[in-house]
């Protein structure tokens, strides 16, 4: 007895220890949330001065709400230590909630405090900012007339088609650069007026000016280069097209063979004349779709010689047998639905999807199809092989089910000994074996033809 309330009184003990840590923690967190506060209310006047109220509505909404929940923070330590007694639970449960809400207060301040401080560290540095603009659009318009020259060089040597991304580059710089330094203006004077909001927004958009200019000069310098990279890839395919002609022409040959010879015979013959402003981008693209035809053609080809298309009659036998084996298993479950378990008739289900597969495979009812595409007969056949094999299934786990279900006494079938008084025991398994056999044969017969 001893040791176990020696044990309960050092668990008491930790408690209480626990308990004062708690205390401690939630009068430190009080603390530093109302400082947290008042500091920030001091960085968003300072805030609003720099950037405006719309921008900084987030950051004073936060303060808003982190104000009235840290009221109900201060009310839970007032009851702390008011005249009224508290129990240990109480006490621990208004210490935890003081420490969250005080927590809460400090990640929504740094998170509403944060989305601004880029914006305001921006807005700190405008002047400078409003410098560089002007002087990255002065170095910029220097690149225009070299960007003009370029643009008349490519006119000399391209389609209209080709230039149409780059040919009114220079003179979208040139605008756009008008109106970056109108608008480093404006944010310069409405600064100076005190409207620091609109001065942010004028220099937002010179900034953004500024960028989208340097971009389009760029791109026309880029664009000739890849102009050059892509006559020089044209030259490439161009020969190792006519190359592959020459092998396609040796290939065994199928229908879509000879399309995609065609279709880059086409792509060949459609080349512009020497000294003719052409497209590179687009006559490689042609040439490549067209390459990429004729190899996909004949890899198909060499896959179907390696492997022989089934004669359409083995496919119309795969068929036949199909439908036969699924004909005679519908017959006997639905003959038998009393006895059938639930195996039989998921084969029978299966077999019947797979066989509606194969109807929608080839767009019509297979059984009635005049002709099969050579592409088709493969999958065709493997469909009709699928489907009878489980309907053949269903057909066994029928006769399981129905020879399980018999009743073992034959004079309960009414009519003395075996079916009718016959003497014939195994009448229906008789009857289902012959079945089964009869379709075995079938399918072997089939075979035959495979």
């Amino acid at each position: 007895m001893a040791g176990f309330w020696g044990s309960r009184k050092k668990e008491r003990e930790e408690l209480a220890a626990a308990d004062a840590d708690l205390a401690r923690n939630a009068q430190t967190a009080l603390v530093e949330a109302d400082e947290r506060i008042r500091t920030t209310s001091d960085e968003l006047v300072f805030a609003v001065a720099e950037l405006g109220n719309d921008a900084t509505k987030d950051l004073r909404d936060a303060l808003d709400a982190v104000r009235t929940h840290l009221q109900e923070a201060f009310h839970l330590h007032q009851l702390n230590h008011d005249e009224i007694p508290d129990t240990p639970e109480e006490l621990r449960t208004r210490n935890a909630r003081i420490v969250q809400l005080c927590e809460w207060a400090g990640a929504l301040l740094d998170d509403r405090t944060g989305a601004l401080s880029e914006a305001i560290a921006r807005a700190r540095r405008a002047p400078e900012i409003i410098a560089r603009v002007r002087a990255d659009a002065a170095t910029l318009r220097t690149r225009l007339p070299h960007a003009r020259d370029t643009v008349e060089r490519l006119a000399a040597r391209y389609s209209d088609h080709a230039l149409a991304q780059v040919r009114s580059n220079p003179a979208e710089a040139e605008q756009l650069l008008g109106f970056a330094e109108h608008s480093a203006s404006v944010a310069e004077r409405r600064r100076d007026a005190g409207n620091r909001e609109q001065a942010n927004t004028a220099l937002e958009a010179a900034t953004e000016s500024v960028r989208r200019a340097e971009t389009l000069i760029d791109a026309v310098e880029t664009f000739e280069v890849e102009a050059l990279r892509a006559e020089s890839l044209l030259a490439a395919i161009i020969e190792d097209s006519r190359e592959d002609i020459a092998v396609a022409l040796r290939e065994p040959h199928s229908p879509a063979v000879s399309t995609a010879i065609g279709n880059l015979q086409a792509a060949l013959a459609a080349l512009p004349a020497a000294g003719v402003n052409t497209d590179p981008f687009e006559q490689l693209s042609r040439l490549r779709e067209a390459n990429s035809g004729l190899d996909a053609a004949i890899a198909a080809a060499r896959e179907r010689a390696a492997r022989p298309i089934p004669p359409l009659e083995h496919v119309r036998h795969a068929i036949d047998d199909a439908d036969r084996q699924l004909a005679v298993a519908r017959d006997v479950i639905a003959g038998h639905r009393g006895w059938i378990g639930a195996d039989a008739r998921t084969r029978l289900a299966e077999a019947e999807r797979v066989r509606q597969d194969l109807d929608r495979a080839l767009g019509t009812s297979a059984s009635t199809a005049v002709t099969i595409a050579e592409d088709d007969r493969e999958p065709a056949m493997a469909h009709a092989r699928r489907a009878a094999f489980l309907a053949g299934e269903a057909l066994q786990l029928a006769q399981r089910d129905i020879d399980q279900s018999r009743p073992q006494n034959p004079d309960s079938w009414g009519g003395g000994p075996g079916w009718g008084g016959g003497g014939r025991r195994d009448g229906g398994s008789g009857v289902m074996g012959g079945l089964l056999g009869g379709l075995v044969i079938g399918s072997l017969l089939d075979g035959m033809f495979d």
